[in-house]
Protein backbone atom coordinates (compact mmCIF):
# COMPACT_ATOMS: atom_id res chain seq x y z
CA UNK A 1 0.00 0.00 0.00
CA UNK A 2 1.35 3.24 -1.01
CA UNK A 3 1.64 6.16 2.05
CA UNK A 4 -0.44 9.22 1.31
CA UNK A 5 2.50 11.50 0.64
CA UNK A 6 3.44 9.29 -2.19
CA UNK A 7 -0.02 9.38 -3.70
CA UNK A 8 -0.38 13.02 -3.61
CA UNK A 9 3.53 13.35 -5.14
CA UNK A 10 2.40 11.34 -7.42
CA UNK A 11 -0.89 13.38 -8.31
CA UNK A 12 0.93 16.77 -8.07
CA UNK A 13 2.48 15.21 -10.92
CA UNK A 14 -0.42 14.16 -12.94
CA UNK A 15 -2.02 17.52 -12.60
CA UNK A 16 0.86 19.14 -14.08
CA UNK A 17 1.09 16.79 -17.12
CA UNK A 18 -2.62 17.63 -17.47
CA UNK A 19 -2.13 21.52 -16.60
CA UNK A 20 -5.06 20.74 -14.70
CA UNK A 21 -4.16 24.56 -12.49
CA UNK A 22 -7.38 24.11 -9.70
CA UNK A 23 -6.43 20.84 -8.61
CA UNK A 24 -2.77 21.78 -9.18
CA UNK A 25 -2.26 24.93 -6.93
CA UNK A 26 -4.47 22.89 -4.53
CA UNK A 27 -1.80 19.72 -4.43
CA UNK A 28 0.66 22.37 -3.98
CA UNK A 29 -1.15 24.26 -1.33
CA UNK A 30 -1.75 20.66 0.56
CA UNK A 31 1.88 20.18 0.07
CA UNK A 32 2.94 23.10 1.97
CA UNK A 33 1.03 22.74 4.69
CA UNK A 34 2.84 19.25 5.09
CA UNK A 35 5.87 20.24 4.84
CA UNK A 36 5.14 23.15 7.68
CA UNK A 37 4.02 20.14 9.73
CA UNK A 38 7.10 18.76 8.84
CA UNK A 39 9.06 21.07 9.88
CA UNK A 40 7.20 21.40 13.29
CA UNK A 41 7.85 18.06 14.04
CA UNK A 42 11.44 18.50 13.36
CA UNK A 43 11.42 21.18 16.08
CA UNK A 44 9.98 18.45 18.29
CA UNK A 45 12.65 16.49 17.68
CA UNK A 46 10.66 14.25 15.32
CA UNK A 47 12.88 13.59 12.33
CA UNK A 48 11.05 11.05 10.36
CA UNK A 49 8.18 13.52 9.38
CA UNK A 50 4.14 13.58 9.41
CA UNK A 51 2.48 10.36 8.93
CA UNK A 52 -0.59 9.07 7.24
CA UNK A 53 -2.78 10.16 10.32
CA UNK A 54 -1.59 13.35 10.55
CA UNK A 55 -1.86 14.22 6.95
CA UNK A 56 -5.63 12.95 7.17
CA UNK A 57 -6.08 15.39 10.41
CA UNK A 58 -3.98 18.50 7.68
CA UNK A 59 -6.27 17.30 4.97
CA UNK A 60 -9.45 17.42 7.41
CA UNK A 61 -8.23 21.02 8.98
CA UNK A 62 -7.78 22.34 5.24
CA UNK A 63 -11.77 21.13 3.92
CA UNK A 64 -13.00 22.71 7.85
CA UNK A 65 -11.21 26.13 6.33
CA UNK A 66 -12.89 25.86 2.84
CA UNK A 67 -16.14 25.62 4.12
CA UNK A 68 -16.09 28.23 6.42
CA UNK A 69 -15.17 30.22 3.64
CA UNK A 70 -17.30 29.12 1.58
CA UNK A 71 -20.05 30.34 3.98
CA UNK A 72 -18.07 33.70 4.43
CA UNK A 73 -17.83 34.27 0.66
CA UNK A 74 -21.58 33.48 -0.03
CA UNK A 75 -22.63 35.89 3.01
CA UNK A 76 -20.84 38.61 1.53
CA UNK A 77 -21.98 38.20 -2.17
CA UNK A 78 -18.57 36.54 -3.52
CA UNK A 79 -20.23 33.62 -5.54
CA UNK A 80 -17.40 33.08 -7.81
CA UNK A 81 -14.74 32.84 -4.76
CA UNK A 82 -17.44 29.93 -3.27
CA UNK A 83 -16.92 28.21 -6.37
CA UNK A 84 -13.49 28.15 -6.05
CA UNK A 85 -12.80 26.97 -2.87
CA UNK A 86 -15.38 24.03 -3.19
CA UNK A 87 -13.22 23.13 -6.24
CA UNK A 88 -10.70 22.77 -3.61
CA UNK A 89 -12.83 20.89 -1.17
CA UNK A 90 -13.53 18.26 -3.95
CA UNK A 91 -9.71 18.36 -4.91
CA UNK A 92 -9.10 17.54 -0.39
CA UNK A 93 -11.58 15.20 -0.26
CA UNK A 94 -10.06 12.88 -2.69
CA UNK A 95 -7.28 11.55 -0.22
CA UNK A 96 -9.61 11.81 2.40
CA UNK A 97 -11.41 8.41 3.44
CA UNK A 98 -15.14 8.17 3.16
CA UNK A 99 -17.04 10.00 5.56
CA UNK A 100 -19.14 7.50 7.59
CA UNK A 101 -22.69 8.45 7.79
CA UNK A 102 -25.49 8.93 11.10
CA UNK A 103 -26.10 5.22 11.48
CA UNK A 104 -22.24 4.34 10.94
CA UNK A 105 -21.23 7.06 13.43
CA UNK A 106 -24.14 6.40 15.95
CA UNK A 107 -22.50 2.69 15.98
CA UNK A 108 -18.76 3.51 16.40
CA UNK A 109 -19.78 5.82 19.33
CA UNK A 110 -21.44 2.68 21.01
CA UNK A 111 -18.61 0.91 19.87
CA UNK A 112 -16.33 3.31 21.54
CA UNK A 113 -18.07 3.14 24.85
CA UNK A 114 -18.46 -0.22 25.61
CA UNK A 115 -14.74 -0.35 24.62
CA UNK A 116 -13.99 1.91 26.94
CA UNK A 117 -16.14 1.15 29.35
CA UNK A 118 -17.11 4.44 29.76
CA UNK A 119 -19.88 5.35 32.24
CA UNK A 120 -20.06 8.81 32.67
CA UNK A 121 -19.44 12.33 30.83
CA UNK A 122 -16.07 12.00 32.84
CA UNK A 123 -15.01 9.18 30.26
CA UNK A 124 -15.78 11.51 27.45
CA UNK A 125 -12.01 12.45 26.74
CA UNK A 126 -11.34 8.43 26.69
CA UNK A 127 -14.59 8.04 23.99
CA UNK A 128 -13.12 11.07 21.93
CA UNK A 129 -9.72 9.57 21.67
CA UNK A 130 -11.26 5.74 20.78
CA UNK A 131 -13.05 7.13 18.03
CA UNK A 132 -10.19 9.99 16.88
CA UNK A 133 -7.47 6.75 16.61
CA UNK A 134 -10.03 4.29 15.15
CA UNK A 135 -11.80 7.03 12.43
CA UNK A 136 -9.15 9.72 12.00
CA UNK A 137 -10.45 11.70 8.33
CA UNK A 138 -13.53 9.54 8.67
CA UNK A 139 -16.01 11.71 10.75
CA UNK A 140 -16.36 15.36 11.92
CA UNK A 141 -15.31 15.13 15.47
CA UNK A 142 -16.77 18.62 15.98
CA UNK A 143 -19.69 16.86 15.14
CA UNK A 144 -19.48 14.09 17.16
CA UNK A 145 -18.12 15.29 20.22
CA UNK A 146 -21.69 16.63 21.25
CA UNK A 147 -23.29 13.27 20.27
CA UNK A 148 -20.83 11.16 22.86
CA UNK A 149 -21.76 13.71 25.25
CA UNK A 150 -25.16 13.29 24.62
CA UNK A 151 -24.63 9.50 25.13
CA UNK A 152 -22.87 9.64 28.37
CA UNK A 153 -24.81 12.51 29.78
Amino acid sequence: MTTLRARLSSELKDAMKQKDACRLSTLRLINAAIKDRDIALRGEGQDDGAGDDEILQILGKMVKQRNESVRAYEEGGRLEMADQERAEIRVIEDFLPRQLDEGEIAAAIDGAIATTGATSIRDMGKVMGELKSRYAGQMDFARVGPMVKDRLG
